[in-house]
């Protein structure tokens, strides 16, 4: 009679233990498919200081727009960005295809020579010419120079910097706010 207790409450918790194991092995397989890479190295380009050769490279490679990440030295948000959104493969995959995605910092003295030829450091091109007021700052340039779309701050969470991207690659932001755009989706 005790056994035949003992097995009767045993096998509901083997049934829910089972569930259990199945539903971890499910979380950690997806973990597993969201592989994390260094940004620097995976989501942005190597910079040649020239925006006209940028542009002419981002056509080049059958890109629409070069988007570029203003960011501030020891700023958290942007370490946010970086270590919880753009060191992700599958963002760095879209972004990579669909963008020439460049970081400046909105501090550096590094030279950057704009559509014009008239050379500037970073944080004088940030300030001057894009006008950058705060930090991260992804700004989206057409293949013209033209600022087609600013996003200002961090997005909520990796899916929203995705919708971000699908936004201005598909050109969305011509005909809708972002805000509108990410409700829809």
């Amino acid at each position: 009679m005790k056994n035949q207790a003992i097995n009767q409450i045993g096998e509901p918790f083997r049934i829910v233990a089972t569930l259990v194991v199945a539903v971890l092995a499910f979380t950690a397989s997806s973990f597993v498919q969201a592989e994390l890479r260094n940004p620097e190295e995976y989501f942005f380009q190597q910079s040649f200081g020239d925006m006209t050769d940028e542009l002419a490279t981002a056509g080049e490679e059958g890109k629409k727009f070069l988007m570029i990440m203003f960011e501030l030295s020891n700023c958290p948000w942007c370490e946010r960005m970086k270590n919880q959104v753009l060191n992700r493969s599958e963002i760095q995959d879209f972004y990579n295809s669909s963008f020439r995605s460049l970081m400046m910092n909105v501090e550096s003295d590094n030279l950057i020579v704009d559509l014009d030829g008239t050379e500037y450091t970073e944080k004088d091109y940030a300030v001057e010419v894009v006008q950058v007021r705060a930090s991260p700052e992804f700004v989206f340039l057409d293949l013209d120079g033209n600022i087609a779309f600013r996003y200002s701050g961090v997005t909520k969470d990796a899916n929203e910097f995705m919708l971000l991207g699908k936004f201005v690659s598909e050109g969305h932001y011509q005909t809708t706010e972002f805000v509108t755009f990410k409700q829809a989706n």
